[in-house]
């Protein structure tokens, strides 16, 4: 440790370790949530500094905002702010107590008539969001909003009257998929991984396995990937991978493909780090400020999966 109590730098050139890249690229571009969320889950890091970061995004009425996902400007709470912040505290193990009942309520008071989540709610309208973000009077529930949220809560065992519409809807929209794409399947996995009916999810997640390869939603042959088709609405070179579906071994996803799928697949993960240390960002992308914001992030959850794996980083 320094003597003002900090972290050390990393050394400038950094080491040639995965990890330690990783480490000069988040000090260099991350904010302070994902530089404490580094420091936490590859440098024996407190969690309470984490906690205290992501404090700053959270507002009055149990949600949060204030640009939490980086396509979403503005104060205002937004589900999918919400469930990112349900997101770090699970990281974490802090997915519990009263914060996360103020959370759910907030939920309640946003949900959609069928008790789901909407992926964005009218509140945004009037700050700067994505242009390919509609938002509009009375928008639908999604399983792309609501299945991470329930899949999180049931998984820490968070008991709300809210869940029990919502996991409903979620067993609704997952069991009647029938044409899909990929962020929506990994809605459903997030989803299935933690719902309570441990058979009923194996089942779904069967069913659900089969149509990604029925139409090709995983690319099982990095080196062919251009062969392989994009969702409508995606952006160039916006595939999705065997280890995008399956985060780690014990997801239900991982039944899906076979070891040397998932090998070709966490190789192609580990080459994909940047000279600069951080991986890509591959999805759609607005300004250099949201793109740049996500990086981090994109970053950690690379070094995360290659490790749930037992992937050397460093």
């Amino acid at each position: 440790m320094a003597e003002n109590g900090a972290s050390p730098l990393p050394p400038t050139p950094p080491a040639r370790t995965p990890l330690a890249r990783a480490e000069h690229f988040v000090w260099l571009t991350a904010r302070v949530l994902e530089q404490r969320l580094f420091a936490y889950h590859f440098r024996d890091g407190d969690v309470e500094p984490v906690e205290t970061a992501l404090d700053a995004y959270r507002n009055e009425d149990g949600g949060y905002g204030h640009a939490l996902e980086p396509d979403l400007r503005g104060p205002v709470s937004q589900p999918l702010h919400t469930a990112r912040a349900l997101g770090v505290l699970d990281a974490v193990g802090r997915c519990g107590g009263q914060r996360v009942q103020r959370v759910c309520r907030y939920l309640t008071s946003v949900s959609t008539a069928d008790g789901a989540l909407p992926a964005i709610h009218p509140s945004q309208r009037g700050y700067p969001a994505a242009p390919f973000v509609p938002v509009v009077d009375d928008p639908p529930g999604e399983l792309l909003a609501t299945g991470p949220v329930v899949g999180l809560l049931h998984r820490n065992e968070v008991w709300h009257a809210w869940l029990f519409r919502a996991t409903d809807f979620c067993w609704r929209a997952v069991e009647s998929v029938r044409t899909s794409h990929p962020y929506e399947v990994e809605a459903a996995v997030a989803f299935l991984d933690a719902a309570p009916d441990r058979p009923r999810a194996q089942a779904a997640a069967d069913r659900l396995g089969r149509l990604v390869r029925e139409q090709r939603l995983a690319v099982l042959d990095p080196d062919a990937r251009d062969t392989y088709p994009l969702s409508p609405g995606y952006a160039p070179g916006e595939h999705h991978f065997p280890h995008d579906y399956a985060r780690n071994p014990h997801s239900l996803a991982r039944a899906w493909f076979t070891d040397d799928e998932m090998a070709r697949s966490l190789d192609f993960l580990a080459a994909e780090q940047d000279e600069d240390g951080g991986w890509p960002v591959r999805w759609r992308r607005w300004a250099p400020a949201p793109v740049l914001e996500a990086r981090p992030r994109v970053t950690l959850d690379a070094l995360r999966t290659l490790r749930a794996y037992g992937r050397p980083v460093g």
